[in-house]
């Protein structure tokens, strides 16, 4: 797959529940190779779109295509507690029979003293890379993160963040972050989309989004004095 040949492509999505409108005419895409961030206030759509990504949502309208494999890292890690760590991950590589865990290992490296403890028992860093681990055991073309920084301490989150930036750099991993963490989001990713109440407001290259005056002080906790 050539370099920015979209992985991922959402063309005026429409999801609704019942009588209620989750998603309106979402429209985004991320290219191969590249970091993607979606970020909003809680209720605004994002997880709803990962699930749709993801086929467990079904499309009211408009379509979602998606070039190469995709691998969901669920809001809230959602691991296996009984599972040890090594069977977690065995588990994220059934559909491509991929039993191998040492490249996961050497990605996550922190992973292999845990291998044979039950994922329950790790901490909250602990059980978000054993999550990601067993994403990547699937071999995706693109990952979706849904709340990668979810209840954990900043220094954990700098740790996945540099993962995530080695899987990128190394392998060309695309990546499509959903966060509430505007300003987690926005650093690591080049690109970004605002999405609010189920419609994108926003979108472009994250340093633009981060200087507008509706992006700093609705996300950032900022003042940008210029107009948008």
């Amino acid at each position: 797959m050539s370099p920015r040949e979209p992985v991922i492509q959402v063309t005026e999505l429409t999801v609704r529940y019942g009588a209620a409108v989750a998603l309106d005419q979402v429209s985004l895409s991320v290219g191969a190779g590249e970091l993607v961030a979606l970020i909003g206030p809680n209720g605004a759509g994002k997880s709803t779109l990962v699930n749709t990504l993801s086929g467990m949502v079904a499309p009211a309208a408009g379509s979602v295509a998606v070039r190469g494999r995709l691998a969901h890292v669920p809001e809230g890690r959602q691991v296996f507690g009984e599972l040890t760590v090594e069977d977690s991950l065995r588990l994220g590589g059934w559909r491509v029979r991929n039993r191998d865990t040492r490249p996961v290992h050497a990605v996550l490296p922190k992973l292999v003293p845990l291998r044979d403890r039950r994922a329950g028992l790790l901490s909250g860093g602990e059980q978000q890379m054993v999550a990601v681990g067993r994403a990547l055991m699937s071999r995706p073309d693109v990952l979706v993160i849904d709340e990668l920084s979810l209840g954990l301490a900043p220094l954990v989150v700098a740790d996945l963040v540099a993962h995530l930036r080695e899987l990128n750099a190394r392998r060309g991993l695309a990546v499509l972050l959903i966060e509430q963490n505007a300003r987690l989001a926005l650093e690591l990713c080049s690109r970004a989309y605002v999405l609010e109440a189920g419609r994108i407001v926003a979108e472009g290259a994250s340093a633009e989004l981060a200087e507008s005056a509706r992006v700093s002080d609705a996300y950032l906790g900022g003042v940008v004095t210029d107009a948008e």
